[in-house]
């Protein structure tokens, strides 16, 4: 019967949300790290050449002369396309370079590795080359006007996917210096006050902050970048109830610089009222604001990707830091043109009430393998009611 009883609340819990589920998931909407794929497709087609050629039954001779001829074209494309930025470059040797020649060479010659091969293959190049009627000069010649064709083309500029992993791995996407500008300026600061706020607050309204594990900073992380200033604009079934306790710190140059949150009452399908500190990621604002302004050259799927990656990049941030675990909850999501009114409320709904039953789960674990908290059948009679009807269990167990 007891555990009967126990199993009601989060049960009840996972009807309810079966009666709507976010589609598509942040798992699905949010892209993972890039891994090393690439890298290994490289290394098993360079084996898969090697035993190609090595089946092709060729004269070691031939094939050494025929490699060190590709490998000098493939250096003697990297030095015509170094001296052409070499050509630009020298004219900002001041602004960008320290006055140093040599630091504008380095940037646009990898000497480190490029320079020693160049040296290399040209030499044995020329060692294996046995006269075929053409002099070294119209080869050199023909390597060079077809390297300049390929650049004048375009053809050598990286696509898309090379310079979104670059970008990325360098951390120099606008999306990195968002993430980490929200997280110093802002969230660094105002996430380890959350709960004593949450707790002060409570301890003056004890019957509005129902469930502890809410107790978090609900940021809201709409891929779209469209951000209400009024939520409750955004969604009738949010409110307003009032602000929660303020911070006050001198920070820059400011005098009493005031942080705060806002507390929302979020109303469900029983007309229930689910009260959270609940605000947009505001730096999402600058991604909108880009992609509007034709200055910045920042289009729609940029600013998606961007976005994206800005979820991801605080994720991260906020998962390696210690003073803000436990105080935050990212809800992303993608508002599509079709989405219902009260899509965002819904929303919201639907992480509470995943904290809440996982922390109902938290609690049946605990119970079930801790045998210290079992109990006597004296006590197992004081759980069941008289009547053939269950008691109701009180949301204020632990």
């Amino acid at each position: 019967m007891l555990g009967q009883q126990l199993l009601l609340t989060p049960l009840s819990l996972q009807m309810s949300q079966e009666l709507w589920q976010p589609s598509p998931t942040t798992t699905s909407l949010i892209p993972k790290a890039r891994g090393r794929r690439a890298q290994c497709a490289m290394y098993v087609l360079l084996a898969l050449c090697a035993a190609v050629l090595y089946l092709a039954g060729e004269p070691l001779v031939s094939t050494a002369r025929s490699l060190t001829h590709h490998f000098v074209t493939v250096q003697i494309g990297v030095l015509l396309k170094g001296t052409c930025y070499l050509a630009e470059e020298i004219f900002h040797l001041q602004s960008r370079h320290h006055s140093s020649f040599w630091r504008a060479l380095s940037a646009c010659f990898p000497l480190r590795w490029h320079g020693p091969m160049l040296l290399i293959c040209g030499s044995a190049y020329v060692a294996l080359l046995d006269g075929d009627g053409q002099p070294l000069s119209l080869h050199l010649g023909l390597a060079c006007l077809c390297h300049l064709l390929i650049l004048a083309l375009g053809l050598s500029k990286p696509s898309a996917v090379e310079m979104s992993e670059m970008s990325e791995s360098s951390k120099q996407n606008v999306a990195h210096g968002l993430a980490w500008s929200y997280y110093i300026g802002y969230l660094k600061i105002v996430l380890p006050r959350v709960k004593k706020s949450m707790e002060e607050f409570s301890r003056a309204n004890p019957n509005v902050l129902a469930y502890r594990e809410t107790w978090k900073l609900h940021i809201l992380v709409p891929l779209s970048c469209d951000i209400y200033d009024d939520l409750e604009k955004a969604d009738s079934n949010i409110q307003y109830v009032t602000d929660l306790t303020e911070t006050t710190l001198t920070r820059a140059g400011t005098k009493k610089r005031v942080y705060k949150h806002s507390l929302y009452a979020i109303r469900d399908e029983d007309n229930k009222l689910w009260h959270c500190a609940v605000e947009y990621a505001t730096p999402l604002q600058s991604l909108y604001a880009m992609s509007q302004d034709e200055c910045a050259a920042f289009s729609r799927e940029d600013r998606l990707e961007q976005a994206k990656l800005f979820y991801r990049t605080l994720e991260e941030i906020l998962k390696g830091s210690k003073e803000c675990a436990g105080t935050f909850r990212l809800i992303a999501y993608e508002k599509t043109g079709e989405a219902e009114t009260h899509f965002l409320s819904r929303y919201i709904l639907w992480h509470l009430r995943q904290q809440h039953l996982e922390e109902y789960a938290l609690y049946e674990r605990n119970q079930v393998h801790n045998p210290s908290m079992s109990l006597s059948s004296t006590e197992l009679n004081l759980q069941i009611s008289e009547s053939d009807l269950p008691l109701p269990l009180r949301s204020d167990c632990f």
